[in-house]
């Protein structure tokens, strides 16, 4: 049984729609027609005129189906049917699309080849420098009581016909990002798109639909002393405060926008704020605990979102921290192993990982329940906590000679941050078509 949310009252109508006296027989008529739809359509219908109610997190509540749905096409007269509303679905609650288990699945997974997409970086093509297996691959995430809708890529190019659409945080994002371009890309004509950086900007451009995809590396979102796209490793990183218009100049005008910020404020110490300029000749830096930072920095994207960005034009995404795998004792393997040589999921649903700070998913519920910004949260972090198996580990490109010691211990050197692609980036992107189509 689909779950369905509850349509809203005529009370949040427009007001041109509220009947008048003394109307024409004609006007009578046609503004019966539209409250009758109205009535009918509810949700759909208030979504046509005020979609961004349907955008805040806090307020939003997600339409998914029970029965899978394919909108690899635009959607018919026999899918719009299943989007009609019981009674008995009426009184049942909603979905939570981030709930879930993951579930083998040959037949549709992966949803490209890692030879297809040209535009993924060599940290991330894990077959190409090696990987002996696809088993990471075959997964696709289930949540319980629903199906997702399938990924449909034509849809999306037309959601983004005309339209700027940018991601913004650190590899984590950036990674998402390139599986949205594989995603899509193939259905392009060769001719018909390109992809060029700038500094720290990266455009993708489908040039029939008049639309970009871009990213935008700035893992603080606020200006940092590791803005730098290509040499951004430092020792000590010092964040600015109030400075997310060093960046947020260059996301003006953006339709979607896809925030993420976290690996980069873990640093096992506090973080160290700068309170002038990177310009000064005398900087004045303090200690500040990481939850208070990233508060800091939480409250920052909010503000700017609400001076910048049109509500009736623009959704705003953040998606949670991406959890790496670290320590393979904490899922039931050997002490001093991590992520190096697992092929499988983990099947404990309460599991979460150490690296998983919970006190900064505290710090954003915090300041998302206290905000009005219209914002959409993408909780990634549990589904992908399940994912040991889906990280580049040692099959990736390395940027530096390996060591004897390193050669002899590979989980010495195994990345267990990032993410192959294909893999799980893909259904991050899933969750944010649902999220991008039916919110």
């Amino acid at each position: 049984m689909q779950k369905m949310m509850k349509p809203p009252s005529n009370s949040s109508f427009p007001s041109f729609l509220r009947v008048k006296p003394r109307l024409s027989s004609y006007l009578f008529t046609l503004l019966s027609f539209i409250l009758f739809a109205a009535i009918l359509y509810g949700h759909d219908f208030v979504f046509i005129f005020r979609p961004h109610l349907y955008s805040n997190e806090h307020t939003a509540q997600t339409l998914f189906f029970s029965t899978p749905v394919d909108v690899r096409s635009p959607p018919t007269e026999e899918n719009k049917t299943v989007l009609t509303k019981t009674k008995r679905e009426e009184e049942e609650q909603e979905c939570d699309v981030f709930s879930g288990r993951w579930v083998r699945d040959e037949l549709t997974r992966p949803l490209y080849e890692e030879s297809e997409c040209p535009y993924i970086q060599p940290q991330l093509t894990c077959q190409e420098h090696g990987r002996p297996e696809k088993e990471y691959q075959r997964w696709r995430w289930q949540p319980h009581g629903c199906n997702l809708p399938t990924f449909n890529a034509r849809l999306m190019l037309e959601k983004l016909r005309g339209k700027r659409m940018i991601f913004i945080g650190d590899s984590l994002n950036r990674s998402q990002y390139v599986s949205l371009i594989c995603l899509l890309h193939q259905i392009i004509p060769e001719n018909a798109k390109s992809m060029e950086t700038f500094d720290s900007l990266t455009v993708f451009t489908a040039k029939e639909y008049n639309a970009t995809i871009e990213f935008y590396w700035a893992p603080f979102l606020l200006e940092s002393n590791s803005d730098n796209a290509v040499i951004h490793r430092v020792t000590d990183r010092i964040v600015r405060k109030g400075s997310i218009n060093t960046h947020g100049r260059h996301w003006k005008g953006a339709d979607i926008v896809v925030f993420n910020t976290y690996l980069w404020w873990i640093t096992g110490s506090k973080m160290k704020i700068l309170l002038g300029s990177f310009n000064d000749k005398v900087k004045e830096i303090i200690d500040m605990p990481t939850e208070d930072a990233y508060r800091m920095a939480m409250k920052s994207m909010l503000r700017w979102v609400r001076l910048n960005m049109d509500s009736n034009k623009t959704r705003v995404f953040f998606t949670s921290m991406s959890p790496s795998h670290a320590k393979s004792i904490e899922w039931g393997g050997e002490a001093g192993g991590n992520c190096y040589n697992e092929t499988t999921t983990i099947d404990d649903p309460t599991y979460w990982g150490s690296d998983s700070k919970k006190s900064i998913m505290q710090v954003i519920g915090e300041v998302f329940r206290k905000s009005k910004v219209p914002i959409t949260f993408l909780n990634i972090t549990q589904l992908s906590n399940y994912r040991k198996d889906a990280h580049t580990s040692i099959y990736k490109k390395q940027w530096n000679p390996l060591t004897p010691e390193q050669l002899a211990n590979p989980a010495s050197y195994a990345d267990c941050v990032h993410w192959c692609l294909p893999g799980l980036p893909d259904t991050w992107n899933e969750l944010l078509f649902v999220k991008l189509f039916y919110p």
